[in-house]
């Protein structure tokens, strides 16, 4: 497997050393950086490639939203995860316009940890199933004039879990080009642009069992 370079960023040093140790324990996993806000995260990137940030979004100086417009314009081969005490949809909605392809909650364990940089590392999106299940019951009520196939539904509820298009077409046991086929559809019903907005698009209208 290949080695994946990681920067953290995070401005409570406790923490950014506690996740120091998980990402040392993953074998494909190498820490590039350490930064305490958006600017050293930028001053670390002018020496230093780093495949994925993982990203506060609270920081002083450049908080972590200001910071990841600015790492996907001028390093947009480096991918951004935000990892947030915040569970507010505001910060998830704030954090994907910025260009990030992940969300994780600060009490993610390693597992999801590992999944989340695999996934998007690979060009996937991951987001907290924990977060992305707590706004959907919060959106239970709201109505859409879209209507979705059961298949659909299906493959909509695996996307916000983060499931890639393989890991998708092997839980259904359908081909990877059905599965291109409904996430299109679902592309073109909705408006989205892109997975991360399809994601927050079903948050909000409530397209996903709670």
């Amino acid at each position: 497997m290949e080695i994946i370079s990681v920067i953290i960023a995070d401005d409570h040093i406790i923490f950014r050393k506690g996740l120091l140790m998980v990402l040392n324990e993953i074998s494909f996993v190498k820490v590039v950086g350490e930064a305490s806000n958006g600017n050293e995260v930028l001053d670390i990137l002018k020496k230093n490639k780093a495949d994925i940030v993982l990203m506060d979004i609270k920081m002083p100086v450049m908080d972590g939203i200001e910071a990841t417009k600015k790492i996907t314009s001028l390093y947009p081969d480096t991918q951004i995860i935000a990892i947030t005490m915040h569970e507010e949809i505001g910060y998830f909605n704030k954090m994907i316009d910025a260009g990030a392809s992940g969300f994780l909650l600060k009490k993610t364990n390693k597992s999801q940890l590992e999944d989340a940089i695999n996934a998007v590392y690979n060009g996937e999106t991951y987001f907290s199933e924990e977060f992305v299940m707590k706004e959907s019951k919060l959106s239970i009520n709201k109505k859409t004039d879209i209507s979705l196939s059961d298949r659909e539904k299906q493959v909509l509820e695996l996307i916000c879990k983060g499931f890639s298009n393989i890991e998708i077409a092997k839980h259904l046991g359908i081909s990877q080009r059905t599965i291109d086929g409904h996430r299109s559809r679902l592309f073109d019903k909705t408006g989205a642009k892109n997975a991360p907005n399809l994601v927050l698009f079903a948050i909000k209208n409530g397209l996903i069992k709670a």
